[in-house]
């Protein structure tokens, strides 16, 4: 008989409890499951995304622009002086800015911002924005509306807009920046980064949106409660005096 020495045994390696490798597995099939739902979701995000600018379908009442991307407000005008629309609102001028500076930077304008522009300096953000644009345009009794805004922006922009008032009918109008036209967006990094940003933000504004509608506000709406404090500035030549 021989005896081997406790020394000389080799130490089988422990097993991890059974509970540990189901909980690791578990994880590890819901990292992949969600990293398919949301390139499934960005790539739906995507194919709702114009790649080329197209005239409204129909004329409006009144024409809304969100600030914040190159040739949004010249777009806008454009619409307006071809009669897309009776008027047109700048929503998220910033505080600082008047028809005057509109109207340095798109000199053929001054005509249009004397009868027909609304300035909004309240907004903030795309939200803000929409309890703004309702606010103009129950004002004005408008039952449609175009929007106007990039591209990228523009999922987001008519959930919210969407949400605020469900009883206006809101024709889209994507502005195309030169960025997007010069080269593919999966090639350009920052592109690729806006776009990423700007789909949480979608998915963000669509969870909320969804939570509102069963009772369940996340967020609750303050603005409308500071009309007198932030009242809408209009016309354009009164805003900027």
């Amino acid at each position: 008989m021989i005896l081997l020495d406790d020394q000389n045994t080799t130490e089988m390696p422990v097993a991890a409890p059974p509970r540990r490798r189901v909980i690791r597995a578990a994880l590890v099939v819901a990292f992949a499951l969600s990293f398919m739902v949301g390139a499934i979701g960005f790539v739906a995000f995507l194919a709702q995304l114009r790649s080329g600018e197209l005239k409204p379908s129909a004329n409006a009442d009144g024409i809304v622009v969100l600030t914040g991307g190159s040739s949004r407000v010249a777009d806008a005008l454009e619409l307006l002086a071809n009669g897309f629309g009776k008027r047109l609102l700048i929503s998220g001028v910033h505080p600082t800015n008047g028809a005057a500076n509109i109207s340095r930077t798109l000199p053929d304008s001054q005509r249009l911002l004397d009868c027909c522009v609304d300035l909004d300096r309240s907004a903030v953000n795309t939200r803000s924005n929409a309890v703004e644009t309702k606010r103009w345009v129950h004002e004005r009794g408008f039952k449609s509306l175009i929007v106007v805004t990039s591209n990228y922006h523009m999922p987001r922009a008519i959930v919210e807009m969407s949400h605020e008032m469900p009883d206006i009918e809101l024709i889209p109008f994507s502005v195309i920046g030169e960025k997007w036209r010069d080269e593919p967006w999966w090639t350009s990094g920052p592109t690729l980064r806006l776009l990423l940003s700007e789909y949480v933000k979608y998915l963000a504004a669509e969870a909320r949106v969804r939570l509102a509608h069963i009772g369940i506000d996340l967020m609750p709406d303050s603005s409308s409660d500071q009309q007198s404090v932030a009242p809408l500035r209009r016309p354009a030549t009164a805003s900027a005096s």
